[in-house]
């Protein structure tokens, strides 16, 4: 009887001491298993692109081709039409002029209610502005500010530098993200009538030195910077908003000269590229480099490695509305590499290019897969700045022309 009840203890001990070690192996388990779940989490997290890529592959087709589109605005509110650009086009982003800025509370209440028709929506609007300074200042109530030719002559770069802080500070104080600046056009030919005094020198070398402060000025503020006017409107007799300007020159020719300081801010890191409504004969296309895919892809993406975003310049300008159907002429645009065409007036533009694109890509003309390359170049573009659509509500207009005097006066 004792001789069983020690076997059966014993029994009972080896019993309970493989259980406690089965436990503790069962215990290890989990740790190790939620270890090597948390490497595979970690080694699985999607990089930046495949984020963006995954968001354009759940847009809709007309989602994707209203990110190709920065539309203007008429009048100096929004309207049932203004809302239809955003609701029913789905537009990427939207230009504003000085007709429709009026006073400072005007335009950031306009400003304001624009992001407010896109609040419900994942993508953010691109809210751009021509603001170069000197003639071409489009906010309102501001005090005159120097000519890049000003700069240029006068000052130092790093007074170049400076402007474009100051040029972002204003843009910010509105709500806006995206100037169409600095211009980087050589005024080599006395008889242009549209660069002039926008050009910061007739010597390529300065306009590279002065046009890329002024850039990673705006930059380093948080800014997007679209440089212009690609490949150059410095040699021109013709106002690209009246007529179709031409340029007589090779790519060799270019190269000494047009395209110095664009392929110099292009390597210091140029956000996106404005390109001219110019017509280049001798680099074998018989459309304006807005619309060339030889200027476009084969010259600018391919020769110069810009990967970032393109825009036309606006498409309503004489170059191109004297020439050809707008509908037609962005389509053409899309074709060449272009990824946003600017249709800066006119509703029944906007629609007309939104309907000439979808039925593009509909009818192959225009396949999805280049649709997704420029959508994702914008979209990467706006992550990048970590765009959203924040209401301003007030502005301190004296404020920044205080700026402007205090940067004059420390030079």
């Amino acid at each position: 009887m004792k001789k069983m009840n020690v076997i059966g203890t014993l029994l009972t001990m080896i019993f309970l001491v493989s259980a406690c070690t089965t436990e503790l192996e069962n215990e290890g388990a989990p740790s190790e298993e939620m270890d090597m779940s948390i490497e595979e989490v970690e080694k699985e997290e999607p990089t930046d692109e495949e984020t963006i890529q995954a968001q354009v592959a759940n847009m809709s087709l007309e989602e994707k081709i209203g990110q190709l589109i920065i539309a203007g605005l008429d009048g100096t509110e929004v309207t049932s039409q203004a809302e239809a650009l955003v609701d029913s086009y789905h537009v990427g982003g939207f230009i504003f002029f000085s007709p429709n800025l009026e006073t400072p509370n005007q335009t950031v209440q306009l400003i304001d209610d624009v992001k407010k028709l896109n609040q419900k929506k994942d993508i953010p609007l691109f809210l751009s502005i021509d603001q170069e300074g000197g003639r071409v200042t489009r906010l309102p109530d501001l005090d005159h500010m120097k000519t890049n030719e000003e700069i240029g002559t006068t000052y130092d770069s790093d007074f170049s530098y400076q402007t474009g802080k100051l040029l972002a500070e204003q843009l910010h104080a509105y709500g806006l993200q995206v100037n169409f600046a600095p211009s980087l056009d050589i005024n080599s030919n006395p008889q242009n009538t549209v660069i002039g005094d926008r050009a910061f020198s007739h010597n390529a070398e300065d306009v590279s030195e002065y046009g890329i402060q002024m850039m990673q000025g705006m930059q380093d503020e948080n800014i997007i910077t679209s440089i212009k006017h690609f490949p150059g409107h410095g040699d021109t007799h013709e106002d690209s908003h009246e007529a179709l300007p031409v340029i007589e020159k090779t790519e060799e020719q270019l190269k000494q000269m047009e395209l110095i300081p664009f392929q110099d801010a292009i390597d210091a890191g140029a956000d996106m590229v404005m390109v001219a409504h110019i017509l280049l004969p001798e680099l074998g296309t018989d459309y304006p480099a807005s619309m060339s895919k030889e200027v476009v892809t084969g010259l600018l993406r391919d020769e110069m490695n810009h990967d970032g975003v393109v825009i036309t310049d606006d498409m309503t300008m004489g170059a191109i509305a004297n020439h050809y159907g707008l509908a037609e002429a962005s389509v053409l645009a899309i074709q060449a590499g272009v990824d946003i065409v600017l249709m800066a007036h006119g509703n029944d533009n906007i629609a007309a290019t939104f309907e000439a694109l979808k039925t593009a890509v509909e009818d192959g003309e225009i396949t999805e897969e280049r649709v997704d390359e420029s959508v994702e170049r914008i979209l990467t573009l706006k992550q990048q700045y970590e765009l959203e659509d924040t209401l301003v509500e007030s502005v301190d207009h004296e404020k920044l022309n205080q700026a402007i005097q205090e940067l004059y006066e420390a030079y």
